[in-house]
């Protein structure tokens, strides 16, 4: 560090950010193109696939003169149908962002001070290759762990294999969509997948608990809703709020918070005892459905009127509505289904409410996906690995393929079952992704290296070693899009303008840094380029065609079985487990009960939060596109409740969790569309970086709230809805 020289030292403190080159340029209203980039003239149109979620819809980019111009969707790509949704046609915003990485950072003192110096590339990685031979050395390849969110990780992930440690996790499934994996493929021996395999256009009835289409802006599933609704679909909403698609719906529910299962065994109690489920799919397809049926048939609606609040009548009626359009009805899986410690189970309640329907495979509920064969590159084999720390002693049963991320934060803090020294943090915020922000912290001070890569100076980048600014997507090549859909396609992801400073793209930083850690034979291609040709050759592809249409498609399939498809059940009875021996054999209950969720004390609310349709969590907030249109969240509040306590909308209050936690202001937004014994906020705001100049403390962090968390003891996952906030009228 000291052969660095100190005119390169950046100094953070207060609200004041002096940047030196780093951060240069942030008072100007445009970023510019290194001088040494010849601008074309005329317009040029360069397909490309969008980043700003994990959908991955296909885009035509315009440049113009050599300047950015403008997004929209590539007709051509079956994810997007040539629209894109606002985050996408603002992606523009990310290329212009001021508040942008870009050269290099090393930390000066101590973590989450935000004290930086400036760095070569080089620099940087002799820094991170020295620390992991080091942890390497003394602790063995595994004590390090990759955090990846995106498929700009695929590189990273290949280098930590090649590196040796089998540590790697994304928040995406312990914290957001895990459980409903779980739930369906305990089910029917197959998960929902991403994107998911959810056929809304053609449903004629769906369901929606908790899933706020149009605010989860998630574009062809919000595409296809819009057509169901003009189709005049059945449409059934259950929600403490009155999100956007409760406005379309027949019916809306406004279930009282953490009392949905009960709501979902009264559902199939009925269906089943009035035989209202597809008797010949059931016949064929199903296991155990007797005991399956004798188990939920108790579960009447008067007994669900108590605990949910829902009127038995109405619980019937939507039940018969829901037969009554079967197999073409759609009871929606979700995504962010990490709610209150149970919740394997609750997604299992759903597939099993759309096994009875006779949905999965069938037109108008779920579809049978399939994707574009690409073979792998020819890497040589990774080093033997030892058993991965985020499930000791298979604590959870059920946590297969995808590792627990908050069981590695775990393993960091105790050492067990072995250490955890080093973490490589690649396209997510984890503090504002994983539950307790303090268990965060204490894990990352047990570290001797922590890298993070990210286009933005991010929460979590406060507290690295070393902050790596990576190329926003529009200026980078990143890996091969195939996604298992309705038809099979492959898309590409390539630049269509240069990085204004110093940024690099992922698969650069990942090769030369296996450079320097003496691993370069596991990146044998000469660039990108050469990698994905590679890769397409060997399925008879062109880069050429494929980097000119953006999509390349294959054959059409059947992808539903009153079409010919064929459908395998992967469980151990090779049908659809009503009853599942499985989760017996475990200890578990093989088929859902209802458990009883504590209620807010006297004086608080349950905390809930979600999406905004313009925003990704906290990844696109400093985006100045989009910040015009959602400049910072409100808490939604009942119009009764808020006159009770004399606030309006637009008054700033602060909340007060259960642990004594207090937030930053926050907006109230007074309303009838929630109940009085919750309150509602969206996700990622109130950041504390203070190199994110136009976004610090703007709103109110959920995530510093959710102190608790309760854990699913079938995979893992984290439970958030069991926090309770109460209102601190002094701002």
């Amino acid at each position: 560090m000291n052969s660095i020289s100190r005119r390169r030292f950046l100094k953070i403190s207060g609200a004041t950010v002096v940047t030196a080159a780093a951060l240069a340029g942030a008072s100007k209203t445009v970023v510019k193109a290194a001088e040494s980039y010849s601008k074309p003239k005329g317009l040029q149109i360069i397909p490309s696939y969008c980043d700003l979620c994990f959908w991955k819809c296909g885009l035509l980019a315009y440049v113009k003169d050599g300047e950015l111009w403008k997004l929209e969707g590539n007709p051509k790509d079956p994810l997007s149908n040539g629209r894109l949704c606002p985050r996408g046609t603002g992606g523009i915003g990310a290329y212009f962002d001021k508040d942008r990485l870009k050269s290099p950072l090393i930390r000066k003192n101590l973590r989450g001070e935000e004290k930086w110096i400036e760095v070569t590339w080089d620099e940087a990685f002799n820094y991170i290759a020295d620390k992991m031979n080091k942890i390497k050395g003394q602790y063995g390849p595994e004590a390090m762990a990759l955090f990846s969110h995106g498929i700009g990780g695929n590189f990273f992930k290949h280098l930590m294999r090649a590196y040796g440690t089998p540590n790697e996790t994304a928040p995406s499934f312990a914290q957001c969509r895990g459980p409903r994996e779980v739930g369906f493929e305990l089910t029917f021996g197959d998960i929902v997948g991403s994107p998911e395999r959810t056929d809304i256009e053609n449903a004629k009835c769906i369901v929606l608990i908790g899933s706020h289409l149009g605010e989860n802006m998630h574009n062809t599933q919000v595409q296809e809703f819009s057509r169901a609704v003009e189709k005049h679909a059945s449409i059934i909403v259950v929600d403490p709020r009155f999100s956007v698609a409760a406005s379309k719906a027949k019916y809306y529910l406004p279930i009282k918070p953490g009392t949905d299962m009960a709501l979902l065994l009264a559902w199939m109690s009925v269906i089943v005892n009035e035989k209202l489920y597809d008797v010949e799919y059931v016949n064929k397809h199903g296991f155990g459905f007797e005991k399956f049926a004798s188990e939920v048939s108790h579960y009447t609606p008067e007994w669900a009127y108590v605990e949910t609040g829902i009127d038995p009548d109405i619980i019937r009626e939507t039940a018969r509505e829901m037969a009554r359009y079967k197999p073409a009805t759609l009871v929606h899986p979700g995504r962010h289904v990490t709610w209150y410690g149970d919740d394997a189970q609750r997604s299992r309640a759903i597939a099993l409410l759309n096994a009875l329907l006779g949905s999965w495979g069938r037109k108008g509920g779920f579809y049978i996906p399939y994707s574009f064969s690409i073979p792998k590159y020819p890497y040589p084999p990774y080093p033997e690995e030892k058993e991965t720390v985020h499930n000791p002693d298979n604590k959870y049963p059920f946590a297969t393929g995808e590792q627990i991320s908050t069981g590695i934060r775990e393993a960091t803090i105790t050492g067990k079952p072995y250490p955890i020294k080093g973490w490589f943090i690649y396209g997510t915020n984890l503090l504002q992704a994983l539950p307790n922000q303090s268990e965060t912290i204490k894990a990352i001070q047990n570290l001797d290296l922590m890298v993070v890569v990210d286009v933005v100076p991010s929460e979590i980048a406060c507290w690295a070693d070393v902050v790596l600014p990576e190329s926003v997507y529009l200026e980078r090549y990143d890996d091969l899009n195939a996604s298992p859909f309705k038809e099979g396609f492959v898309g590409i992801r390539q630049p269509v303008i240069d990085s204004p400073n110093d940024q690099k793209p992922n698969w650069w930083m990942a090769k030369k840094l296996a450079e320097k850690l003496g691993l370069g034979h596991y990146f044998p291609w000469k660039d990108i380029e050469e990698y994905l040709d590679t890769r397409l050759k060997s399925a008879g592809l062109s880069l050429d065609e494929l980097k000119k249409e953006g999509i390349i498609k294959g054959p059409s399939k059947p992808i539903y079985l009153e079409d010919g498809a064929e459908i395998e059940f992967a469980t151990p009875s090779g049908k659809i487990e009503f009853y599942s021996t499985q989760l017996e054999q475990s200890g578990s209950d093989p088929v859902p009960k209802y458990t009883k969720h504590p209620e807010p004390p006297a004086g608080y609310f349950r905390l809930l939060f979600g999406r905004a349709p313009v925003h990704t969590f906290s990844k696109t907030q400093s985006n100045a596109l989009l910040r015009d249109l959602f400049p910072e969240n409100e808490l939604w509040v009942n119009s009764d409740l808020a006159q009770r306590y004399g606030i309006k909308t637009g008054d700033k209050i602060k909340l007060k969790n259960q642990d004594g936690v207090i937030s930053d202001p926050i907006k109230v937004r007074a309303t009838e569309r929630i109940r009085q014994d919750c309150v509602y906020m969206v996700h990622g705001f109130g950041q504390k970086s203070r190199q994110l100049r136009s976004t610090y403390k703007v709103g109110a962090s959920d995530a510093e709230l959710v102190t608790q968390y309760k854990t699913d003891p079938l995979m893992g996952g984290t439970g958030m809805n069991v926090n309770f906030v109460t209102f601190e009228m002094e701002v």
